[in-house]
């Protein structure tokens, strides 16, 4: 009798989530069972894209080969919630309501960054990098990085210095990491 009521619930199970044929997945009737999977569907949507897993379009350069142009990826918006980010870690930082970046942590709270010759240096010692597959010729003064705040860079820095977005970036603009 048991795997009899198992057979009924598994049948039950699929009329309600599978249609019977190829027109009524296409052309469903308005069933109760129908406006059920469409309520779970979107409440499932609503909680997984708006709370866990942000959908973002990477566009710009400024990761390749890293993370290339045009990609789509989910922001996993818990990564940081009970610990800092770290050097080395990819975060998501909101711009503003509709932009996002993706860039690489390089200096943490109280160091000091600088470039000299292409070459990043934390607290005046060189920082291997090896994700930094294009070479380049930046020069930038050393500065301190304050409390609370991350020095951030692109992985791409084949182009002039003027042309990227970098710098401090303060911790509450820390939204997360790619989830891939």
């Amino acid at each position: 009798m048991n795997g009899y009521k198992f057979d009924l619930f598994l049948y039950r199970l699929k009329a309600i989530f599978i249609p019977e044929s190829f027109r009524e997945f296409f052309m469903p009737r308005i069933t109760t069972a129908y406006l059920a999977r469409v309520a779970v569907l979107c409440i499932f949507c609503l909680v997984f894209f708006g709370i866990f897993f942000t959908p973002a379009l990477i566009r710009g350069g400024s990761m390749e080969p890293t993370y290339n142009s045009l990609g789509v990826n989910l922001v996993n918006r818990f990564k940081f919630r009970h610990k800092e980010p770290r050097r080395g870690d990819i975060v998501v930082i909101r711009y503003d309501d509709r932009i996002m970046y993706l860039k690489r942590i390089v200096g943490l709270p109280g160091e000091t960054v600088e470039f000299r010759n292409g070459k990043l240096y934390i607290n005046g010692k060189p920082l291997d990098e090896p994700y930094v597959k294009y070479q380049c010729d930046w020069k930038l003064e050393p500065r301190q990085v304050d409390s609370g705040y991350y020095y951030v860079v692109g992985d791409n820095r084949s182009q002039p210095i003027r042309q990227h977005k970098f710098g401090r970036v303060s911790r509450r603009r820390i939204i997360g990491a790619p989830l891939w």
